[in-house]
């Protein structure tokens, strides 16, 4: 016989898996944080407010009146430009014109100069050497001022008659006021010694000086190179 104990016994087992134990459900993983960005749809216009807008009263029209104004501006623009690029050309202009006539007349008076200076004979060696000094300044003109007796001396003992014609002159440097030339000279010299003549050939050097007063070209050195 089953007792009452065993009976109980069985009576609890049998409650006991009757319970349904609740099944444990792991929970769900949390899901990463959403950084929410916030778009600012409103757009700049360029940084500028209606502040900053010119007013109708600012703008001046794009009239006849300004087309002219401006118009003129550049009329008046390009006149000075033009005027002062005529006046930099016409002093160009003028000072190589002026520097062209310095040589001209430097040229020329160095060709007479060297012409006097070999063209002196005994029959008019007076009037010959007044001529050489009238043309000659400075250190030049003291020396042969100071040697005159002498070389009318020398003129005249030995009955000189020469004459001299140049062959050819150039101009070694020039500016407005001073210019060293070079000339050729041929030169027929009679004497007591050569009566039926003699021809001579020299070259000589000037330096020329503008006398600042007369404006004239004078010889302020003189020396045969050859």
């Amino acid at each position: 016989m089953v007792t009452t104990d065993a009976r109980r016994g069985t009576a609890r087992r049998v409650r006991r898996r009757a319970v349904v134990r609740p099944t444990t459900v792991p929970e769900p993983a949390e899901e990463p944080a959403v950084e929410e960005t916030v778009v600012d749809e409103t757009v700049e216009d360029d940084k500028t407010t209606a502040d900053d807008e010119p007013t109708e009263d600012a703008i001046e029209p794009a009239g006849p009146g300004r087309r002219a104004r401006l118009l003129a501006w550049a009329l008046l623009l390009v006149l000075a430009a033009v005027l002062v690029a005529g006046g930099l050309l016409g002093r160009h202009w003028y000072d190589q014109r002026q520097l062209a006539d310095a040589r001209s007349q430097a040229l020329a008076a160095a060709r007479q100069t060297c012409v006097n200076f070999v063209s002196i004979s005994a029959s008019t060696v007076d009037a010959d050497l007044k001529r050489i000094a009238a043309g000659a300044t400075g250190q030049f003109k003291d020396e042969f001022t100071q040697d005159t007796a002498q070389v009318k001396a020398a003129v005249v003992q030995n009955k000189v008659d020469s004459h001299g014609t140049v062959l050819r002159a150039g101009i070694v440097s020039a500016d407005r006021r001073s210019a060293v030339v070079l000339v050729a000279v041929d030169a027929t010299v009679k004497n007591s010694s050569a009566p039926d003549g003699r021809l001579s050939h020299y070259r000589i050097q000037v330096n020329m000086a503008r006398d600042t007063a007369s404006g004239r070209w004078l010889v302020a050195q003189l020396q045969f190179v050859g």
